[in-house]
Order: structure tokens, then sequence, then C-alpha cells
């Protein structure tokens, strides 16, 4: 017998003059400010770990991908006692909270095991609020409007991880391309982030679960849709091409760029970022997402093949760009996609399965990144990171052809 075809939404045909709302905007300011504090941080650390502490990039890669899978299994217990308590932003102060008091372990760490360290806690705070953070958008926003509503967060979060880097590269002449000190300055934003949320952001009334039963059994999580669990492996398939953006920098460093010029990557890469995500994102809403998704996939592989035989720093510098038009076509259209699947009683819960799934899936991704980087050279990462990426495209357009059956 044939299975019904699963499909993911394809987005309003109806152009709308609908408002995103207020509430989605102050969470893009939350997330402005902390992306802000990280990249920071996270534009010097590969560098940092590699050429002050003497790491080697297999380790970096490692530390990045324990670090993320483990912000991601933490998302799917934070969604699923959001949807339980019926309250979203206790778990976003929570979450911003832990990452800011982690702050100061970064300038005074002298170990790799202390970085380590550092990150893991910083993830786990992101992985405290990022499925309550993404759920909420969803709770606030009605459906016509999520392409666009995760678009605008998603650009206001890019924005942020622009200026990150930014701040970092005008920092460092002035402060004798002392990496540590600029990670000191990395505080502030953290702190006016938290006190955002305590002041400004407002959730909706409660929408808990039926019974108010813990949501994490068997005939709850089977209560969300067919389509969610394609949706799942699309997610993972794709993260497997998206290792950690630190080796961007690695990249740039091995083609000559200076150390006090690194962070640029990440500027331009999150200025690519900033200025697709809500404009792709309100698109999202019009057009069939399958075919923004899939193109974005496209991109993906040129950035990689481009950053495997870049002959020169421009072209890494160009890889970065494409990097980051690549994750604004994507990102946000991939949660909005979520947040359409999932009924609003098991809305946490569902960006928490989708953020375990693509978590492993970048534990993984950046752990061969680093071993392909040591064992066989650069290029390597960035062909594997191709092949995974154009095995995603493949994969969704033969979904939506006829004749292609669900799992």
């Amino acid at each position: 017998m044939r299975v019904s075809q699963a499909k993911l939404p394809t987005g309003s045909t109806d152009a709308t003059s609908a408002r995103i709302p207020s509430g989605v905007v102050t969470l893009g300011f939350v997330s402005l400010l902390m992306d802000v504090s990280t990249e920071m941080i996270l534009s010097l650390l590969p560098v940092f770990l590699v050429s002050v502490l003497g790491a080697s990039a297999a380790t970096f890669g490692a530390i990045e991908g324990v670090a993320e899978a483990t912000a991601s299994i933490t998302k799917l217990f934070s969604g699923a006692m959001s949807d339980f308590w019926g309250k979203r932003k206790p778990l976003l102060l929570a979450g911003y909270g832990l990452a800011t008091l982690v702050r100061p372990i970064f300038p005074l760490a002298h170990t790799a095991a202390q970085i380590f360290a550092a990150r893991l806690v910083d993830r786990i705070g992101k992985g405290i609020r990022g499925a309550p953070r993404d759920a909420l958008v969803a709770d606030i926003t009605p459906p016509e409007r999520r392409g666009a509503a995760y678009g605008l967060r998603q650009s206001l979060d890019s924005a942020g991880a622009f200026a990150g880097p930014l701040l970092a590269l005008a920092l460092m002449p002035l402060l004798a391309n002392d990496m540590r000190r600029v990670f000191w300055f990395a505080g502030a934003p953290a702190v006016l982030c938290v006190l955002l949320i305590a002041i400004a952001v407002r959730e909706p009334g409660v929408h808990h679960a039926p019974e108010r039963r813990p949501v994490l059994v068997g005939a709850q999580l089977r209560a969300l849709p067919g389509h969610f669990r394609f949706i799942l492996a699309l997610a993972g398939l794709f993260t497997l091409a998206r290792f950690s953006e630190g080796f961007l920098l690695l990249r740039a460093q091995r083609a000559g760029l200076p150390v006090a010029w690194t962070p640029a990557v990440f500027v331009l890469m999150n200025l690519s970022y900033f200025l697709s995500a809500y404009p792709l994102g309100h698109l999202a809403d019009r057009l069939d997402r399958r075919a923004l998704i899939a193109a974005g996939a496209g991109v993906l592989v040129v950035a990689d093949l481009v950053l495997a035989f870049a002959p020169s720093i421009a072209f890494v510098l160009l890889g970065a760009l494409l990097w980051g038009l690549h994750m604004g076509a994507t990102q946000g259209l991939l949660s909005a996609i979520v947040g359409d699947a999932a009924p609003a009683s098991l809305r946490g819960t569902a960006f928490g399965l989708f953020n375990l799934v693509s978590g492993l899936a970048l534990l993984a991704a950046s752990v061969i990144a680093g071993a392909l980087w040591t064992s066989i050279g650069s290029a390597s990462t960035f062909l594997a990171g191709a092949a995974f990426a154009a095995a995603s495209a493949i994969a969704i357009v033969l979904w939506g052809r006829p004749g292609v059956r669900s799992p």
C-alpha cells in the first residue's frame, strides 16, 4: 500500500500586510545583544586555542561539537518543560543569565580544558533558552507571518553576530592584540541582554499541554504530525554540512590573514546573514519553502567549494559571504517550518527535538571536520561539507516529486 507523501509547508500565497508582533522584535534585540557578546569571543577563540594555548584543530572541533550537542540535548528538556509549565520567560532568564555568568572564564583560561568547560556551560545556557524562545515566537505570531517573524529575529541575531566580531576587530589594535582583554569586554552586552529580558519580554497566557502531564512521553511525541519526522531527518542531514564556523577562521589564518584581522571573516559572514535573513524569510511566506531551502543548500555547496580551493584571502572572504547567505536562506525558514508543524501544546517539545537532532549532527560534523583537517588537510573538511550539502538539496528536491514515499 502506498504511504502518503509528507510535504513541507509552502507558506501562504497571499500577500499579507499583518505586522510582526513587537514581542518578536524584542526577542530579536535580546538575541542581538547576546550574539554581540558571544561573537566577540568566538571570532578570536579558535585562533586563541590553536596559537596561544597550543591546541590542535581536532581539539577545537571536538570542543565545539560536544558543546553544541550539549546545548541541543538541553533544548529538548527546556522546550518540554516550557510546555509543561506553560511559561517560557523564566527559562529565557535562566539560560541567558547562565551564559552571562560564565563570561569571565574565557579571559582567565590557561588550558584548553578550561575553555572547554566555559563553552560547555555557555552552551547549556543556550540550550535552556533556545527552544522556549523559538516556541514563544510561534506563540505570539500568526501563522501567515511566521516566515517573516523568524527571519526578522534571525536577522537581528545575525546583526549581533556581525557587530561582535567588528567590535573585536576594533579592540584588537587598541588593546595591543591582547585577546584576553577583548574577552573581558564581551561581558557588558551579555548583562544588558539579561536586563532587557527581565524588563521588556512579555508572553501570552498559559499554553501548557493538556492535563499538565510531562510532555516527554511516547503518546505525546507520537501526537506530532507524521511529516515532522521528515523535517527532523532533513535538519540532521543539512546540519552535517554545517560544522562550526570557527573552521572558516582557521582557513583564513592558513591563507595568510593576520591574527588581528581574523574577526573580519565573521564580520563578513554575519553581514551577509543579516542582510538576507529577513527578506528571504518574508519571501518564504509567499513562495514554496522547499525551493528556498534547496537553494540555500546549493549556496552552501558553492561556499564550501570556494573555501576548499581558495587561492588567496579574498576567496576565503568570498566563501564567508556565501556561507552567511546560505544561513539567511535556511535557518529562520527551518524554524518557521517547525513552528507550523507542531500543535501549540507541544511546540516547545517540537523545537527541542529539532534542536536535539541538529545538535547531534553538529557534534558529528565538527568532529569529522576537525579529524579531516588534521589528518588530510583543510580542503577535505570543506569538500565533505559540500557533499553533505548537495545530498540535502537532492533530498528535498526528490521529496517534492510525485511518487516519493514518506518514511
